[in-house]
């Protein structure tokens, strides 16, 4: 792993196992037994994580949550969904690659997906617009979600953004618009929908993507009305207070689901699930298909007027303990 892809507070963990990693070479060497010291090791490695991320900051888990090695919407649709056909554009204006999306199987289940994608190398993130969708990105979304509701296809979507992209440009071309009518329609799709986040769930530009049945979280995403930069500088017009802010803003799981934002928080594999993706979309899988069979005994009618009244009753647990 190189430095640059290991944060600050997982350094003791990566330094352990290093170690181990020399030890294992060692004891291939004839009359050396050192078994006794690397599975004391390994268990050091497990008590540290252990400690560690149960005493995670907010600030922590958004670097977690934007963790340079953690799986995306591609990781996710690669080990999770067969068959898949990617649909492109929004026959509108353009093709935003932010956003991806089409048709597959999950198990024997055809299922709509669409994601946010934010790329990995430099000329991908640039592509994908570091996953910022444009509004041609939402429309393209809505287009797909639509053809799914049409034919009763439950839709998955996987949310990993610091918030939609806000350039002239895409003002112009109606941004704002774009993901309210997303915010509309999918209240009115004739199909079950199943929204998780998976790294970051950044403002209205992950709402575009989350009006579900069924919304989840991965336990070390992040989820909020702002992103902690763009918070810090509004209250205190200086950016580098993001950690501050960060710590104020109630974004981590735990307290999206004692709010009923979320429904259901899905566990990472130790230690985050940049540290071994296969786990980590097998954990999110068995969740979605164990969620899809319960749709399949309710009626298409009854989940729409669910849906709405889960998000008509958000806030009020919040006022009342206010």
């Amino acid at each position: 792993m190189l430095s640059d892809q290991v944060l600050e507070f997982e350094r003791p963990v990566l330094e352990l196992e290093n170690q181990i990693i020399e030890l294992k070479k060692l004891a291939k060497t004839p009359d050396v037994d050192i078994l006794e010291e690397i599975g004391n090791l390994e268990r050091k490695v497990a008590k540290l994580l252990e400690e560690i991320y149960t005493n995670l900051s907010h600030w922590d888990r958004v670097l977690l949550a934007r963790h340079p090695l953690r799986p995306h919407t591609q990781d996710y649709i690669q080990h999770m969904v067969t068959d898949f056909h990617e649909i492109h554009g929004d026959r509108c204006f353009a093709e935003d690659q932010a956003i991806i999306g089409g048709f597959g199987y999950i198990g024997k289940q055809r299922v709509g997906i669409v994601g946010i994608e934010k790329g990995r190398k430099t000329n991908e993130k640039i592509s994908r617009n570091f996953g910022m969708p444009r509004p041609e990105g939402y429309r393209k979304a809505l287009r797909i979600m639509e053809l799914a509701g049409q034919f009763q296809i439950p839709v998955i979507t996987l949310v990993d953004t610091p918030g939609a992209f806000p350039g002239i440009g895409a003002e112009q071309r109606g941004q704002s618009q774009a993901i309210a009518k997303n915010l509309m329609e999918m209240f009115e799709l004739n199909c079950p929908i199943i929204s998780i986040v998976i790294g970051e769930g950044g403002s209205g530009g992950a709402l575009g993507l989350a009006v579900a049945d069924k919304v989840l979280m991965m336990e070390y995403s992040i989820y909020s009305v702002i992103s902690p930069e763009s918070c810090a500088s509004i209250l205190w017009s200086n950016p580098k207070m993001a950690e501050t802010a960060a710590n104020s803003l109630k974004l981590g799981p735990k307290e999206a689901l004692e709010f009923e934002i979320i429904d259901a928080i899905i566990k990472e594999p130790p230690g985050g699930a940049h540290r071994d993706t296969y786990a980590a979309v097998s954990n999110v899988k068995k969740e979605v298909e164990k969620i899809l069979r319960k749709f399949k005994q309710i009626d298409v009618q009854q989940l729409k007027v669910e849906r709405f009244n889960k998000f008509r009753m958000m806030g009020n647990k919040t006022l009342t303990q206010g």
